[in-house]
């Protein structure tokens, strides 16, 4: 009978002697997992300053890559942590075990710490994931929660990393051989396992790994060999041919037709689109400078431009192009030679260097002198 109960009794945190939960494999993967979040949470506030700049907040147009690199550093750091939090979570989850559930005050800020970690991990894990294919199964705003919620797993990292530092120091002693060969096994498939996430997405913002990554999404497809986030469908958008592009300045509002623009000194640019999403893709962009719109308006070719779709709603109907990239900014109106699809923003498009592709605006009707 004594037998039979304590069969019947829970675990214990002592009844797991597998070499994953030992806490130099905690230690380790901590480390890694904690490279991977700084990486996500420092590109992912570069976004959001972006998208969303306060007063003092200053993002250059050069390099024009700078932003496709940020960003994509962003998403394959968000990847690389999957793999890497679910190894960690199988360390520790024997921990879930231990008894008395909370022992002392440090204790129960360690409990806390991980509860609220783990959380809000996968929150951001997930809702990313989710945002990489433009699928939103939740009624509240992606970019303001992801926001918040990053704020949120910091702190709660910086409050366990402070409660379990002397135990990671520990934790990070040399592995020797014997038990420690298993532990080192386990090690190895977990970053094997990062490293081929990553690999096999790494093609959506890495050229050279897009023949090799079977998981990377949109680049390289879709209309004129460029990647549609928003068709003109979706946008309410249709062409009216006594369309006229509206530009405001100090000189008061001029009118141009598709055929004054035409007219006006065009440049050809290597440029690529990079959206928040992670994707990205190079393209040749023909059009006119916003540097000669704004001389045409009366305006310094360095002031900022407020930008107005003929999109009716929607989060990015209107965006302001910075003074820091009116100068090298084109009003595009071809793409790869070729006039412009109504998906991808005829009759003319924003295309400027180094800014996310949500603020490259398609179907522009109205630029004004700010």
């Amino acid at each position: 009978m004594s037998g039979l109960i304590d069969r019947l009794q829970p675990p214990s945190e002592s009844d797991f002697h597998a070499p994953a939960h030992h806490e130099k494999v905690t230690a380790r993967l901590g480390v890694w997992l904690g490279i991977a979040f700084l990486l996500c949470f420092a590109t992912g506030l570069l976004s959001h300053a972006i998208q969303k700049p306060p007063s003092w907040f200053v993002w250059p147009a050069e390099p024009v890559n700078l932003y496709r690199i940020t960003q994509g550093v962003h998403v394959l750091s968000g990847i690389a942590a999957i793999p890497l939090l679910l190894a960690k979570l199988w360390s520790v989850y024997p921990r879930l075990f231990a008894r008395p559930l909370v022992r002392s005050l440090p204790h129960a800020l360690e409990r806390l710490s991980i509860l609220v970690l783990s959380g809000a991990a996968f929150f951001q894990l997930a809702t990313g994931l989710f945002n990489t294919t433009q699928n939103y199964p939740w009624s509240f705003y992606f970019l303001a929660a992801h926001y918040a919620v990053a704020w949120l797993a910091a702190g709660s990292v910086l409050l366990h990393v402070a409660i379990k530092l002397t135990v990671i120091r520990r934790g990070l002693t040399r592995l020797t051989p014997g038990p420690d060969m298993s532990r080192r096994r386990f090690l190895r498939t977990t970053y094997l396992a990062t490293g081929v996430a990553v690999v096999a997405t790494a093609g959506a913002t890495v050229p050279l790994l897009r023949d090799v990554s079977p998981l990377s999404w949109r680049s390289g497809r879709g209309q004129q060999g460029l990647p549609v986030n928003r068709t003109a469908r979706a946008a309410g958008v249709t062409w009216d041919p006594t369309w006229r592009l509206e530009i405001t300045g100090p000189h008061g509002t001029t009118h141009l037709s598709l055929a004054d623009l035409d007219a006006l000194p065009q440049r050809t640019a290597d440029l690529p689109i990079a959206c928040v999403e992670g994707w990205s893709q190079s393209a040749t962009w023909t059009g006119v400078p916003v540097a000669e719109l704004l001389r045409l308006a009366g305006a310094d070719q360095h002031r900022p431009v407020l930008v107005t779709s003929l999109e009716r709603k929607g989060a990015y109907r209107t965006s302001v192009l910075p003074a820091t990239h009116t100068a090298s900014t084109l009003l595009a109106l071809r793409l790869g030679g070729e006039r412009l699809a109504l998906d991808h923003g005829f009759p003319c498009r924003i295309i400027a260097p180094s800014r996310p592709g949500v603020l490259q605006t398609k179907w522009v009707q109205r630029l004004e002198v700010l």
